[in-house]
């Protein structure tokens, strides 16, 4: 009859025999074929100090004066463009008159109809846009952002840019958020503000030509390192949202797989952010213009919901907060205060 024997000692993993390390192998757990089952063989064990880098909730981040927690709802974020050439038609630069009144006025409706977040622009970023120069378009947003900031000062407010130094006045002015449209571009000009101020940071996937051979793949990828750019910037992980850029850099076709593979987004363990709203592809699937694109966008905003995206950046905020709270009812759990349906 065999000796019985005690359970071997574990081996912390800077202490592997070194015959039974591979080089470059860090943290192993030596195996012990003598208690057989799962000690029979080498493992991995995770460093003490690594987090567990799984797919989860992001923590909640404070954007200017609200917090957002992840999860509990889908949050909207309303767009104000001080432009003359958007591609909804919507451009506050387009129908004359004071530009900083317009704006306060749609951003109260805006606000009154639920919207959590005011995304602002001074330059159009649809297909063949005309390029503004940094002053002018700092010449849009300054006074826009400075007066909803005084107007509204329960409400977070974005920059919509692609310049640093545009993104740095409209800090100064008040603005809470840096949405960089080109994220995933080499120069971490955007990143670096938004380090220096301490805001947050949206970091867009766009591409100058349509050209993939794995859409989502690259997409994700693409994502990836861009957050490692921003990070090495100075900007906290925790502090970083990232955008799949529906319809920048993207075929229809794209778009609509774009849709289909939401949930995929969430490998990268940052909140996401949706912008679908009144854009081409829509149009191009019901022959409609801009301004009759209402229910496309929102079976985007439910289908967004449904893969567990946090913010959808639109310009009808009321029906598009209706649908996501409807859907949020029924994916994430939402109930409004007084509820007792459940009862």
């Amino acid at each position: 009859m065999s000796e019985p024997h005690s359970p071997p000692e574990s081996v912390p993993p800077d202490r592997v025999p070194p015959d039974r390390v591979l080089p470059g192998e860090r943290g192993v757990v030596a195996s012990d074929p003598r208690c057989g089952g799962g000690a029979a063989t080498p493992s991995f064990a995770m460093p003490p100090d690594a987090a567990a880098g799984l797919p989860g909730m992001p923590a909640p981040l404070a954007i200017g004066p609200r917090t957002f927690t992840w999860g509990t709802r889908t949050f909207v974020v309303g767009i104000l463009n001080v432009t003359p050439d958007s591609f909804s038609g919507d451009g506050l630069l387009a129908v004359g008159g004071d530009p900083v009144a317009a704006a306060l006025a749609l951003a109260r409706t805006m606000v009154d109809e639920g919207a959590d977040l005011l995304d602002v622009g001074g330059e159009s970023s649809r297909p063949g846009h005309a390029i503004v120069d940094a002053a002018a378009e700092a010449r849009r947003v300054v006074p826009v952002i400075r007066a909803l900031r005084e107007a509204l000062p329960d409400v977070p407010l974005s920059i919509d840019t692609t310049k640093p130094s545009v993104a740095a006045a409209a800090l100064d002015a008040g603005a809470h958020l840096i949405n960089d449209v080109w994220g995933v571009a080499e120069d971490d000009g955007l990143a670096r503000v938004a380090a220096a101020c301490g805001v947050p940071l949206v970091l867009m996937h766009n591409r100058a030509e349509a050209r993939y051979a794995a859409l989502m793949a690259e997409i994700v990828a693409d994502l990836q390192r861009a957050v490692e750019r921003a990070v090495r910037a100075g900007v906290p992980w925790e502090r970083i949202i990232v955008d799949p850029g529906f319809g920048f850099g993207k075929a229809p076709p794209h778009n609509m797989a774009l849709l289909r593979e939401l949930a995929t987004l969430r490998l990268l363990g940052r909140p996401v952010l949706l912008g679908t709203s009144r854009k081409s592809t829509l149009g191009r699937v019901l022959d409609l213009p801009p301004g009759e694109r209402v229910e496309a966008t929102l079976a985007t905003t439910v289908l967004a919901v449904a893969a567990g995206v946090d913010l959808v950046r639109v310009h009808d905020v009321r029906p598009n907060v209706r649908a996501a709270r409807m859907a949020d009812a029924v994916v994430r759990g939402w109930r409004p205060p007084g509820w007792e349906g459940d009862r």
